[in-house]
């Protein structure tokens, strides 16, 4: 949902609606970067991530591109976050809060894996690697104790939210990711930090990561208060049928 997937927007979020000549325009750019050469399909990618990131009605994820990826979110923009200003907070249910910069993470050991990524809705891209530090590695970090059972993760959209039993984070296929497609998250993906949740479909793998907060028991993220599966195993739930990821 927070992605490109399941961060995507609900249709009852108010906003302004895209122009008719604006949807023309995407329509058409559409089209021809479906037809056209690989750098103008990346040109395309980058158009519709900064034309969704300010489209709160959805209508830019119907639109085709290059990579795969239809891009969502459930505010009608989100703050983008840099070296500088971006913060991950680990709280809750800890022995030691912290707080990580990007320079503290990509200083860790980093996890690769490439998985499909299966988004609920029915759009799959295959072969995607994505770079990042093991969820397991900061729990352990933090010290979770006893009373701990889930865990639940924020966003600097301000709005989406999501979690995982304590199980599911210490899973090894579980990243708090950094890269994508071996470049650094850019925004539109989430970046610069976004939770990876391979075996599951993409909205448990939320965007614009801010939050870990450990808690007792599993709180249903925004998609999951919306009638979607709080465990979201690819081809085991939301009544879909999929190859795993």
């Amino acid at each position: 949902m927070n992605t490109e997937q399941p961060t995507a927007s609900d249709p009852e979020e108010s906003g302004t609606p895209v122009g008719r000549r604006l949807m023309l325009g995407m329509l058409g750019l559409g089209a021809l970067g479906v037809a056209t050469a690989p750098t103008l399909q990346r040109g395309l990618e980058s158009f519709l991530g900064g034309a969704a990131d300010k489209d709160p009605t959805g209508l830019t994820g119907l639109l085709p591109n290059g990579g795969g990826f239809r891009y969502y979110s459930v505010t009608s923009s989100v703050p983008h976050k840099n070296e500088d200003t971006y913060r991950l907070k680990i709280d809750g249910l800890v022995d030691h809060p912290a707080t990580y910069t990007l320079a503290d993470l990509r200083a860790l050991p980093q996890t690769r894996m490439v998985r499909d990524v299966q988004c609920v809705t029915g759009w799959r891209v295959p072969d995607t690697p994505f770079e990042g530090v093991r969820l397991s590695q900061l729990l352990d970090a933090a010290g979770v104790r006893s009373s701990a059972g889930a865990v639940r993760f924020t966003c600097f959209d301000g709005a989406y939210s999501e979690s995982l039993t304590l199980a599911q984070a210490r899973r090894a296929d579980v990243l708090v990711a950094l890269r994508m497609q071996d470049k650094d998250l850019n925004h539109s993906h989430g970046g610069p930090v976004r939770l990876y949740v391979a075996p599951m479909y993409f909205y448990k793998s939320a965007k614009w990561l801010s939050g870990i907060t450990l808690t007792s028991d599993v709180r249903p993220g925004y998609w999951e208060d919306r009638g979607y599966d709080v465990d979201a195993w690819v081809g085991r739930s939301n009544g879909r049928d999929d190859d795993a990821t």
